[in-house]
């Protein structure tokens, strides 16, 4: 549950400009989901029935996914990278038509990189129930309407499973590796609770074993955010003339506050005002304020507001140890070599729910401790650190 585009993981101090604001001129859509009949870009798609916990069975759901390098003939090259909350499968190239923002993790994936796309045949997909391209709230029913509020519940052991119907139809047994950080942390640790046999290797950053109360609450704000925006109509907006982008940009703004640290926001902002008017006795703002309004903004131009909602219900529901003895056994069936990291600076999943994965699983590459990056930048660094997250996916993938 992250940045997860290059943009808004910028280390370096700067003031939303004139021509940041130029580019969000104009209301938002009703809805920044992937359409059918948008621009393709890098997708494929594969179509699945999914089983869901709840005994729902979601029929011909659509699962959009890119690919980068090439699969070996035996099909033991493959890595799955698992995107965070309003990531898509985008991981690595360039923003273009149908494509909003670029890869999100272009500088650890790619030719001759730490996932070296020359080697290893890459796969990322939308989670189910996202907003780029795969079945989730904003795509259309059998009948043409919407799923709108009526979409089924998911978890992510849903999530997990719709994937491993895609690993199948890609001819994919078992893969080398999983790799995902915040909300794709949580699916790479299920992979590797679920099917032990289907996961050589797992790399869990910046995530935990459950989804604690703090998290919850921060969602339940968030969920508030969105439903008591008067545009928001029960969820069923699609056909109106304006969609909940008030409601679905504070719920953003909520969320930003979490993925960074404090000590960033200070040394990055402080208490500098925006423009020369003072926001003390004048109508200035802070730039902090800006910041977060115009991420705020801008995400209402590509995430649906149905979509987060859905995915962050997902998010509540991870316990790897629900329905299997607790925690603790459940992180013992995992028999893939695990690779934990903490941040020192998360405040949204810090670094004791990463010694609590570590401390039980037996396969983990730093014994029980997890490997712990110190950053200034928070949660985010898994996406920001590359130098220091770089070398240790790969050692975790060309070591035995």
């Amino acid at each position: 549950m992250d940045a997860q585009n290059p943009d808004q993981t910028l280390a370096s101090p700067h003031l939303v400009t004139a021509e940041d604001l130029l580019r969000l001129a104009g209301a938002p859509p009703v809805t920044g989901a992937w359409r059918s009949g948008d621009p393709v870009a890098g997708r494929r798609f594969v179509s699945v029935d999914v089983a869901l916990e709840s005994g729902v069975t979601l029929k011909d759901a659509r699962i959009a996914y890119e690919t980068w390098g090439t699969l070996s003939a035996e099909a033991d090259n493959a890595i799955l990278i698992l995107h965070a909350l309003t990531g898509d499968a985008h991981v690595s190239g360039p923003s273009g038509p149908g494509q909003p923002t670029a890869g999100w993790w272009s500088d650890l994936v790619g030719p001759g990189r730490a996932v070296d796309t020359g080697r290893w045949f890459v796969v990322c997909a939308n989670v189910l129930g996202g907003c780029q391209g795969s079945t989730g709230p904003s795509s259309q029913r059998p009948n043409g309407q919407e799923w709108g509020p009526d979409f089924p519940v998911l978890t992510i052991r849903d999530q997990v499973a719709a994937q491993a119907l895609l690993a199948d139809r890609l001819g994919i047994r078992r893969w080398h590796a999983v790799i995902g950080g915040s909300m794709g942390g949580m699916h790479a640790l299920e992979w590797a609770v679920s099917w032990p046999d289907r996961v050589e290797r797992c790399a869990v950053l910046a995530a935990p074993a459950a989804t604690p109360a703090d998290q919850i609450a921060l969602n339940h704000v968030q969920h508030e955010a969105i439903v008591s925006d008067p545009a928001f109509r029960g969820g069923r907006y699609y056909d109106s003339p304006d969609g909940p982008h008030h409601g679905l940009a504070l719920a953003r703004r909520i969320a930003l506050l979490s993925y960074r640290s404090a000590a960033e926001l200070e040394g990055r902002f402080g208490r500098a005002a925006q423009s020369t008017v003072s926001p003390l006795f004048g109508s200035g703002r802070f730039s902090v304020e800006s910041y977060l309004d115009f991420h705020g903004n801008k995400f209402t131009r590509r995430f649906d507001a149905n979509s987060y909602l859905c995915l962050m219900r997902a998010m509540n529901s991870h316990d790897v140890g629900r329905g299997r003895g607790g925690i603790a056994t459940a992180l013992e069936r995992i028999t893939a070599r695990t690779l934990v990291v903490g941040i020192t600076t998360d405040r949204l999943f810090p670094v004791d729910a990463q010694r609590e994965i570590s401390a039980h699983v037996r396969t983990s590459v730093t014994g029980s401790e997890p490997h712990v990056v110190d950053s200034i930048h928070g949660h985010d660094a898994f996406l920001i650190e590359t130098h220091d997250i770089g070398p240790l996916i790969e050692e975790l993938l060309v070591h035995s």
